[in-house]
């Protein structure tokens, strides 16, 4: 299979359901299916689309992603197919938000990204008051200023596939090559790009990077099931594999002590690394069908999840093996995902509610507070703290970035 059949086929897979497939020749009739069958089977089986359900702007965007990884599907041809696919594979009931006052006040803004399809996964709060994000299935890195509106777009080298960012202090912005087996770095006053490539080829996706006190990058590698460090100053990448098979480390952040801890999405676990020697030491979370999916840290070193499979929001604590959980108010299909601590409050997006949600719990009240993201939200995924205790979200089902002002 080529490298283009791969990345398509990755779209697929990200929009894929359970529902069993239709045949070509039990789709529906109607203006598009002749296109349906001439375009969308060229790279994976057609039951990669009718397992799908979306709203119509869930399939247009979908379209494009599809088209930005090498699809041929005319851009003429892609309102015909997207009213084709809302009216055959509507979108699926999902829980309803679940909105509960308080007193905190926020406003969110949104905008859309210039690039149809470009999916952006992670957002980047930079010192300068700017936000960034990966433009995963468009191949990009985006700036945008809030004050003006204005969105500059960095094309990247082939097939890299961008999903988490980080700045260094010198501004550079690094990013993992989630399709790429890479690192790279990216000079935005030249626009140079200098890469860094994993030394062993089973690590084919780089995940979420982070950078330590003493300026060395850290990243998971999810589906190899690695966590890696690589050193700026010399361009040594050293790759350990998590002890526990198939545990998909996934989000990342370092503690006031410098040591890295990362959520295993594959399992029901949480781990640190040692920084000197990269040693991992796992600690099982209370409840066995646990997915944590991102982490925060406030004070204390006390460690935040988002338990996404079960809908929990959880706090564990490294030094006394505590851990305590919160059911969130979506409930148990709500899907916790993207999170951040702001003055050790915790916000968190609920990624399975229609539309999502964005969650503040208080510590010290156990107080939930909630709020509808005005887009739908389309799943977010991460989010980022700016330096004057706002977020950036990134919205990657309804390709918009948001700046969520916390009053």
């Amino acid at each position: 299979m080529s490298k283009k059949s791969i990345l398509v086929l990755l779209v697929a897979v990200f929009f894929c359901s359970v529902v069993p497939a239709r045949s070509q020749s039990e789709l529906p009739e109607g203006n598009g299916k002749k296109t349906v069958q001439t375009y969308c089977v060229q790279c994976h089986d057609l039951g990669s689309v009718t397992r799908a359900n979306y709203s119509q702007e869930g399939w247009r965007n979908n379209l494009y992603m599809m088209i930005n990884v090498g699809a041929a599907l005319p851009k003429a041809e892609i309102e015909t197919v997207t009213q084709y696919l809302a009216k055959n594979f509507p979108e699926r009931p999902q829980p309803k938000a679940v909105v509960i006052p308080g007193s905190a006040k926020i406003a969110i803004k949104e905008w859309v990204v210039p690039t149809p399809g470009s999916r952006p996964h992670d957002p980047l709060a930079t010192a300068d008051g700017a936000i960034w994000y990966t433009g995963q299935f468009a191949n990009l890195l985006g700036r945008l200023d809030p004050k003006t509106g204005k969105i500059e777009e960095f094309r990247l080298t082939p097939k890299a596939g961008p999903h988490g960012l980080v700045a260094d202090k010198d501004g550079n912005i690094w990013y993992t090559a989630n399709f790429g087996s890479r690192v790279g770095k990216l000079n935005p006053k030249t626009g140079e790009l200098t890469e860094y490539f994993m030394p062993d080829a089973a690590a084919r996706d780089p995940h979420t990077p982070i950078f330590d006190r003493k300026g060395t990058l850290w990243f998971t590698v999810q589906g190899a099931n690695m966590v890696g460090r690589l050193i700026p100053q010399t361009g040594e990448v050293k790759l350990v594999s998590s002890p526990t098979p198939k545990s998909r480390p996934y989000g990342i952040a370092v503690n006031s002590k410098g040591i890295p801890f990362f959520v295993e999405f594959g399992s029901n676990q949480i781990a640190g690394i040692d920084p000197n020697t990269m040693a991992i030491r796992e600690y099982p979370l209370p409840n066995a069908e646990s997915r944590p999916r991102r982490i925060a840290i406030t004070s204390g070193d006390l460690l935040w999840y988002s338990d996404y499979s079960r809908g929990y929001l959880g706090r564990f604590d490294p030094a006394t093996g505590k851990a305590s959980e919160w059911p969130s108010p979506g409930g148990p299909r709500s899907q916790p995902y993207a999170i951040a601590a702001v003055n050790d409050v915790l916000w968190y997006a609920e990624a399975g509610t229609k539309p999502n949600t964005l969650v503040r719990f208080d510590p010290k009240t156990e107080k939930f507070q909630t709020w509808v993201i005005p887009s739908g939200g389309g799943v977010v995924r991460n989010m980022d703290v700016t330096r004057d205790g706002n977020l950036a979200l990134a919205l990657s089902g309804v390709n918009r970035v948001a700046l969520v002002e916390l009053k």
